[in-house]
């Protein structure tokens, strides 16, 4: 691929690397993979009403599936991956990557129960380890992505495309939703896995073939011939401690992952439960518009404010944050109502209002910094929000929804009861037990997303906080 350089002592800045149809080729690309991450992400959540009762775990366990043992992993490797991304061909790190989480996806539908030597290792152990290998892929996906587009794009460009690039959060659920709801209904959701992960093998190898690493700060002011610094790790730690705005945006960002990441893990298992439809039902009737939804409320925030910023720095901090706390009634809607179509209606728009905090998430991680440290900037900022917001959301709601089923039970007076044991009680049975169980399985769930969901409006306070140190911040940059 040739470099085309716009006209002036900056060559980058006006335009980017490369022509215009190769900037376009490589934001998609980038989208395409990033499509991928979370198609392979949240594949798990949209099995979970067939998988969860095979290998009999309980929501505790499955938030603990979801979250904390992915999220584990996928932070501690991240940091050093962004490390070697600030000195390594970017492009080859992606597709590595690439190729090993889309690998270890398809594996997760080997999972079962096996016995070695007479113990017995149950499938959720064997999942939770192809989970792990998933997160040590995806680690190495999203900093040397974000790094590539800053050199791609400049600055006045950089939040529609990265804005554009985080709509693969929201466009890889509701594919994984679309595509593999109804493979899990029709054959199964072990060739759910298999189905959706291999694709990603093949296309790691065309994006390196195809993407052309661009020279660092290439679109910066003064171009790549401008002086580099190679930054130590712990000089890029003392200077993110002084960005107020980068620590406003990680707390409030990891807020919203907590209370997102949560609530998408559980969303099928609560259709499932309150509305009784199928996986592929719960998947394409009501997961995939709400996604879509909320791609473009991505999308439209990013566009948004790339608007109005040339005026209003700040507006990337304060109209997301604004999202967020206007964002809780709609889910308060959903989790309340009884009626399919209103729960499907206040979702979606919860999602459309909501996610534009994906673009200030990397947009600031981005402009605080020098372009040496973007990489593990953003890589930082990943680790608090993944750790604390992918780890424990999940986790949380799992906990406290059976918490919660344990309660209901107990005020039925029906003795101890699992909700394992709950699901194999046979259809049409009309006992004390199985009407208990019918009304604890999906209140349980209920309320802890009320509760869940109820924290958005902390989340976006904390946002429009980083609007005011972030114009001084920005223009320090």
């Amino acid at each position: 691929m040739s470099v085309t350089s716009a006209q002036g002592d900056s060559p980058g800045v006006m335009e980017g690397f490369g022509t215009r149809a190769q900037r376009t080729y490589v934001l998609n690309a980038l989208l395409l993979i990033y499509i991928m991450n979370f198609i392979d992400r949240g594949l798990l959540s949209v099995v979970a009403p067939v998988m969860k009762p095979e290998l009999g775990i309980s929501d505790t366990a499955f938030g603990l599936l979801t979250g904390f043992g992915f999220a584990l992993f996928y932070t501690i490797v991240g940091i050093p991956l962004a490390q070697i991304s600030e000195r390594r061909n970017r492009v080859a790190i992606i597709a590595i990557c690439l190729a090993l989480w889309s690998l270890m996806t398809a594996l997760c539908g080997l999972s079962r129960e096996v016995t070695i030597g007479g113990l017995v290792i149950g499938g959720f152990w064997s999942l939770l380890l192809f989970r792990v290998g998933v997160g040590v892929g995806e680690a190495g996906c999203t900093p040397p992505a974000n790094s590539l587009i800053s050199d791609y794009y400049p600055p006045r460009k950089r939040s529609s495309a990265l804005g554009y690039y985080a709509m693969g959060v929201t466009l890889g659920t509701m594919l994984a939703n679309l595509i593999g709801g109804p493979i899990t209904d029709a054959f199964g959701w072990r060739v759910a896995f298999f189905a959706l992960g291999l694709p990603g093998v093949a296309f790691a190898v065309v994006f390196f073939l195809t993407v052309k690493e661009p020279p660092r700060g290439y679109s910066d002011p003064g171009g790549a011939s401008a002086p580099r610094e190679r930054v130590p790790f712990t000089a890029g730690l003392k200077e993110l401690a002084s960005k107020t705005s980068f620590w406003f945006m990680t707390a409030s960002c990891t807020l919203a992952a907590f209370c997102g990441y949560g609530v998408s893990s559980f969303q099928s298992l609560y259709l499932v439960r309150s509305f009784d439809l199928t996986a592929g039902q719960a998947a394409v009737w009501i997961n995939v518009p709400v996604a879509l939804a909320a791609a473009v409320g991505t999308f439209a925030t990013g566009w948004v404010v790339s608007k109005i910023a040339k005026k209003r720095t700040t507006a990337i901090a304060w109209l997301p944050g604004l999202g967020l706390v206007l964002c809780v009634p709609f889910y308060i809607l959903a989790f309340m109502t009884n009626t399919l179509w209103l729960c499907a209606v206040g979702l979606a728009l919860g999602a459309f209002i909501k996610y534009g905090y994906l673009a200030a998430q990397y947009t600031i991680a981005q402009g605080v910094v020098r372009n040496t440290m973007r990489a593990v900037s953003t890589a930082i900022m990943l680790f608090v929000v993944n750790l604390l917001g992918y780890g424990l959301g999940p986790l949380f709601i799992g906990a406290l929804s059976d918490v919660f089923f344990n309660m209901q039970l107990a005020a039925a007076n029906v003795g101890d009861v699992t909700r394992a044991s709950c699901t194999l009680l046979e259809a049409g049975d009309t006992s004390a037990l199985a009407e208990a169980c019918a009304m604890a399985n999906p209140v349980s769930l209920q309320y802890s997303m009320l509760v869940t969901v109820s924290l958005y409006v902390l989340s976006g306070v904390l946002l429009i906080m980083a609007a005011k140190p972030l114009k001084k911040e920005l223009q320090a940059n």
